[in-house]
């Protein structure tokens, strides 16, 4: 409940002075008797006991005008959330060299269990650093030879960590390769469509809007497949207002341990990261490029794209007001009235 016109209660300060000057100008009648042994034997009546129920009333009665002169008012809430999410896009590598190995710690996991980690924490949170996504559409695109949507985009997190969880690297030498270009203008592709598929998922308009658009590019490969080359396909980002985000995975050189007579050996597998692509893939749409060489470097990547890439969640508050003056003002004129009917009755006093 609100007051309208709180400034009314000041007209209470009035009430001591208008008791004072009732009080100063009440007079007392008296008789003249020879003795008062016999009038106080004969006590006091209910009217004399009762005799400033008429004074009361009134007091109530201007207590009760001041109330609703002060307009009381019961407001209802209503609010109204209008969420500014990110649309993004997971770009993962499931290459045969995402199967090499990665420093967890003292522990030794693929690069792609370390991307499925980190990933599933940046979604969902990790209770510490990465408070998850809630807010944003994310989307799922994989690749090797071929790039494939794994999930669409969609607020149902739980479902897009299902999806990822259940990739993994290629078994069939003819599906591996690295198309770079390829995947990043598939999930290009379907961020610029991202507002489509906002509508389908019923989602209005006031209700959800889509702040940016991110792709975030996993790889640790070089572009060798696929009909796209990366620049390509970032200038086709660039131009539909999509930031690329592109981490290399494991470092600069491709190297996988093999156990020999004489212990693990590493050796050289592969030619690593194309560093310089990457770079000039994310500059190229207003993004950055970083290296993690192990999980602990990748969730440091994802917590500073966490920071850079915000939603925001609007409120918008609407008051509807109902007047409950009128209580007041009914009980002061019933109050009234009795006051009369009991001061022209009852308690009728005589001048």
């Amino acid at each position: 409940m609100r007051f309208a016109s709180p400034w009314a209660f000041m007209l209470l300060g009035l009430i001591p002075l208008l008791l004072a000057l009732h009080l100063g100008r009440l007079r007392v009648g008296a008789l003249r008797f020879p003795t008062v042994k016999a009038a106080s034997a004969a006590g006091r009546s209910w009217r004399v006991r009762l005799r400033h129920t008429v004074l009361a009333l009134r007091i109530l009665c201007l207590i009760l005008v001041v109330v609703a002169l002060a307009r009381p008012q019961m407001g209802k809430e209503r609010v109204v959330e209008r969420t500014k999410g990110v649309a993004i896009e997971m770009v993962v590598d499931r290459s045969g060299s995402m199967g090499f190995e990665m420093t967890l710690g003292k522990k030794k996991v693929t690069r792609l269990d370390a991307v499925k980690t980190v990933f599933e924490q940046f979604v969902l949170g990790d209770g510490r650093d990465l408070p998850g996504r809630p807010n944003d559409m994310i989307g799922l695109v994989s690749f090797a030879r071929y790039a494939d949507t794994l999930c669409p985009l969609t607020l149902s997190h739980g479902a897009l960590v299902e999806f990822l969880r259940n990739t993994d690297v290629v078994k069939r030498e003819e599906e591996d390769g690295t198309s770079i270009g390829d995947a990043l203008a598939l999930a290009a592709a379907r961020l610029k469509t991202a507002e489509e598929a906002l509508a389908k998922a019923g989602k209005g308009a006031k209700a959800y809007e889509i702040k940016s658009k991110v792709i975030i590019l996993l790889t640790d490969g070089q572009n060798n497949a696929g009909r796209r080359a990366p620049l390509e396909a970032a200038k086709l980002a660039a131009e539909w207002g999509i930031k690329i985000y592109a981490i290399g995975v494991g470092g600069k050189e491709a190297v996988a341990t093999v156990q020999t007579p004489f212990g693990p050996y590493k050796m050289l597998v592969g030619p690593g990261l194309d560093e310089g692509t990457l770079q000039s893939v994310a500059e190229a749409t207003g993004g950055i490029y970083r290296s993690a060489e192990t999980q602990e470097a990748l969730k440091g990547v994802y917590e500073e794209i966490d920071r850079l890439e915000r939603s925001e969640i609007e409120s918008e508050r609407y008051l509807d007001y109902r007047e409950l003056f009128w209580p007041f003002a009914l009980g002061a004129l019933c109050l009234l009235l009795l006051e009369i009917l009991l001061g022209a009755t009852a308690f009728r006093r005589i001048p």
